[in-house]
């Protein structure tokens, strides 16, 4: 028989839980309240410390016990003393007992009280271990500088060291010992000019300074030891063991960023370099090699700061790494962004620095490189934390009045421009963009606005109108899957739509509909900044880009500001301030819209296709040559996309004045004009009746009229392309044979595929002479050989023959009789 059951009752799993959680809040109670305790002992330590540290910077050091004799207590000593009975003591029992009697604590200590003998060196313990709590750099007081050194502990305690620093210059004599080097270049170049001013400099020419320079080997030599050549000898030295240390901590970054990230800090470190004669050429260095190391060991995506709940989560050992070191990436990036926007203000404020190691005329160069380094961040990490912030840097600093440090940040615009695919980056900067013309008051570098021509968003509009019009996925709902397929079918469907969904999403690697959205507000910015100059600074000269960037955009303009948009463009046009390419970017824009949206819109611009037409004549091989690319742009719009309503007079007005502008245009223009020859007769077919010079109209042709309906161009030839069949380029020539033929789409006359299939603007690119070569090697011309007779039978003709004989055969002094050989020839 087992043990007897014992009679007391078991308690309940649930009263269990709820005593173990009074245990476990009890638990936390208790550690709270020692957590607190804590805090407070280290709080009133600290008070104590600060005290401490107060009165010892305030006071005189001294010893911590220290007592003053009587001079009635000094002769009762000496008494004691002398009355001691030294022959009954050793030696040593002497020393002892004098040097106790020699202390004051000893002898006036109470013996008969209850403390420890130990007392006082328990407290002398705690004011040793007080000491090396106190930092070793005290705050500087307004009297004086003390540097605290460590104290001396011996047998009477801890005896505090600190000593006055001695200041060998003030404040004024600094910010001339700084401006020194500037006066000694300026005596330098006076005595070379021929020795006008007294010069402090001896007669050896050997630099007197006051700073003491390093060499390699480590001893300290003086500048006034050493000459030009030593000098320039000792900076290569310097020099090259800066760009040893900046290679060995970039190599030991990027091969192990986890570990080596505190390596980043000590080369920035190195941006304030303070030697003057390497400082200017280390801090460009450090700058480009830090900017190398961070885009090389930037991740590829955005780091966010971690939460409160986030960093109280126990994680593995390698997660705990990579959040340190992403931690650490973000903060010396932003030390890093924040030292070079430092180098700039001072640049822009022309600020020097009390150190004097870089002079104010290098910080034009430490600018420059610090602005490069940014242009690179911006473009290579445009995904990284700060690309805003940088992007505020920048933009201003397109329209600064430094010609290449506006031209570097304007190309790092449009690369990132270029490259922005989703269109976040390009929103923020066109905002920033908007707001810097805004604020200037219009007052800008036409470059800042063409800038925005690089936008991308011309190409993501087309797929969104393609996406619209394509049918999209449809997937079964559960209702018709239950009413139309079996059990098994509608588990196999499940699954297939399952992972079509997970396909769809792999496929679309962002979302489309918010790349739209942004690119429709980026489009909104833009046209606002547009519309603000077209309305209140037509006279600016922003006015040619901001014409430019209509005639690139405005094919996405909403049909809300056609009526208003064309009224301006005709009133710019007709004022005549324009020059000849604003003129066409109106006109451009006017036939861009027309040929595009704005087809709905019952107008007649007969008055721009006069512009043109009254234009083309000025166009001619000097600088008017770049605009004729906007002029086949143009005449695109205008006779190939409108071609339903374009008369046929109007079409054989314009062909046959481009045919005239080839003839004094470069081989690339006249190139583009013969094509879109071409496409406009091919649009037209009737426009042969030029090619025919037998076909008389009614009237005659009138160059000089300037509208194209009234020239009456049916009554004229197109003689022009005879003359560029003999064009020196083998392009023109082809063209020219081929337009002659009536332009056939086959046979011996027809053209290439890689001729016939590009458009005229792409013409004109591709056989440009901008590098002084031409497309293809246009070959020399044959010499000219002088024509002669061939004595013998070479003529065809017997008679002719007969007669070059007989005059060749006649006597050198015969007498030619002309009427009687026209007499015989009539007889004949």
């Amino acid at each position: 028989m087992g043990p007897p059951r014992s009679k007391k009752r078991r308690p309940t799993f649930r009263r269990l839980l709820k005593t173990s959680g009074v245990k476990l809040e009890n638990k936390m109670k208790n550690r709270e309240m020692k957590q607190q305790n804590v805090a407070k002992k280290q709080r009133k330590e600290q008070k104590r410390l600060r005290q401490a540290v107060k009165g010892v910077s305030i006071q005189t050091p001294r010893p911590l016990e220290t007592y003053r004799k009587r001079p009635a207590e000094e002769e009762e000593d000496e008494e004691f003393l002398e009355s001691l009975p030294t022959d009954m003591m050793e030696e040593d029992d002497l020393q002892q007992m004098t040097v106790m009697a020699r202390q004051a604590s000893f002898v006036t200590r109470d013996l008969s009280s209850s403390e420890p003998v130990h007392g006082a060196k328990k407290r002398k313990s705690d004011v040793v271990r007080g000491y090396e709590k106190v930092p070793r750099k005290m705050a500087r007081t307004e009297e004086k500088e003390v540097i605290h050194l460590l104290p001396i502990k011996d047998r009477s305690g801890v005896i505090p060291q600190s000593v006055e620093k001695v200041r060998n210059q003030p404040e004024e004599e600094e910010e001339a010992a700084d401006q020194q080097p500037e006066q000694e270049e300026e005596e330098e170049a006076g005595r070379n000019r021929g020795g006008a001013g007294r010069s402090s400099f001896p007669q050896n020419h050997v630099l007197t300074c006051r700073h003491v320079l390093c060499c390699p080997e480590g001893a300290a030599v003086s500048c006034t030891s050493l000459t030009a050549e030593e000098r320039r000898r000792l900076r290569e030295q310097k020099l090259n063991q800066k760009k040893k240390i900046i290679a060995g901590l970039g190599a030991a970054i990027i091969s192990d960023p986890f570990s080596n990230m505190k390596r980043v800090k000590e080369l920035r470190g190195m941006m304030m370099e303070v030697d003057p004669s390497v400082a200017v050429s280390v801090r460009k260095l450090v700058m480009v090699s830090l900017m190398e190391i961070f885009k090389d060991i930037t991740p590829s995506y955005r780091i966010r700061p971690l939460t409160a709940a986030e960093k109280a989560v126990k994680v593995k050992r390698e997660t705990q790494l990579l959040r340190e070191f992403e931690e650490g990436l973000v903060s010396q990036y932003k030390f890093y962004l924040e030292d070079l926007e430092q180098i700039i203000k001072d640049w822009k404020q022309k600020r020097r620095k009390r150190s004097g190691a870089v002079g104010l005329h290098s910080y034009r160069g430490l600018a420059q490189v610090a602005v490069r380094c940014l242009c690179e961040l911006l473009v290579a990490l445009p995904h990284f934390n700060f690309h805003n912030n940088i992007i505020v840097v920048i933009v201003p600093l397109m329209n600064e009045p430094a010609r290449n440090v506006s031209e570097l940040c304007c190309d790092a615009i449009r690369r990132l421009f270029q490259q922005d695919k989703v269109g976040g980056a390009s929103l923020a900067t066109v905002r920033v963009i908007s707001g810097l013309v805004k604020s200037l008051n219009y007052n800008v570098r036409p470059e800042v606005l063409r800038t925005l021509l690089s936008l991308r968003i011309k190409e993501v509009e087309v797929k969104k109108d393609l996406e619209s019009t394509a049918p999209k996925k449809k997937f079964m709902t559960n209702k018709e899957r239950k009413k139309n397929l079996s059990r098994m079918q509608r588990k196999w469907k499940k699954a297939e739509e399952k992972l079509e969904k997970e396909l769809l999403e792999a496929e679309a690697s962002e979302s489309k509909q918010q790349k739209i959205k942004l690119h429709t507000e980026t489009l909104n910015i833009v046209f606002l900044v547009y519309f603000r100059i077209l309305k209140k600074a037509q006279k600016s000269v922003l006015l040619p880009a901001v014409l430019e960037g209509l005639a690139n955009f405005a094919h996405l303009i909403n049909m809300e500001f056609f009526d208003d948009l064309l009224n301006v463009l005709q009133t710019l046009i007709q004022s005549g301030d324009l020059t000849n390419r604003e003129s066409l970017h109106c006109i451009q824009t006017v036939f861009t819209i027309l040929s595009g949206q704005g087809d709905v819109l019952n107008i007649d611009p007969l008055k721009f296709y006069s512009q043109v037409y009254k234009m083309l004549p000025q166009l001619n091989a000097g600088a008017h040559n770049d605009d004729v690319i906007i002029v086949l742009r143009c005449l695109d719009s205008m006779l190939i996309r409108r071609r339903k309503q374009v008369t046929l007079q109007r079409a054989m007005a314009f062909v046959k004045r481009l045919s005239m502008l080839s003839l004094h245009v470069l081989p690339n223009a006249s190139v583009g004009i013969l094509a879109m020859n071409r496409a406009v007769m091919q649009a037209f077919p009737k426009c042969d009746f030029l090619l025919d010079n037998e076909v008389q109209g009614s009237g005659f042709y009138l160059p000089e009229v300037g509208e194209p309906e009234h020239c009456n161009a049916q009554n004229t030839a197109l003689w022009e392309l005879h003359l560029v069949q003999r064009h020196y380029h083998s392009v023109v020539r082809r063209f020219a044979t081929h337009l002659t033929r009536g332009a056939p789409s086959d046979g011996s006359a027809a053209l290439s595929p890689d001729l016939s299939r590009r458009s005229p603007p792409e013409l004109f690119e591709d056989y440009s002479i901008k590098d002084m070569t031409f497309n293809p090697p246009v070959s020399a011309p044959n010499p000219k050989k002088k024509d002669s007779f061939v004595v013998g039978a070479a003529l065809m003709d017997g008679e002719l023959q007969r007669r070059a004989d007989a005059a060749l055969a006649a006597p050198d002094d015969a007498q030619l009789d002309f009427a009687a050989a026209l007499t015989d020839a009539r007889t004949h």
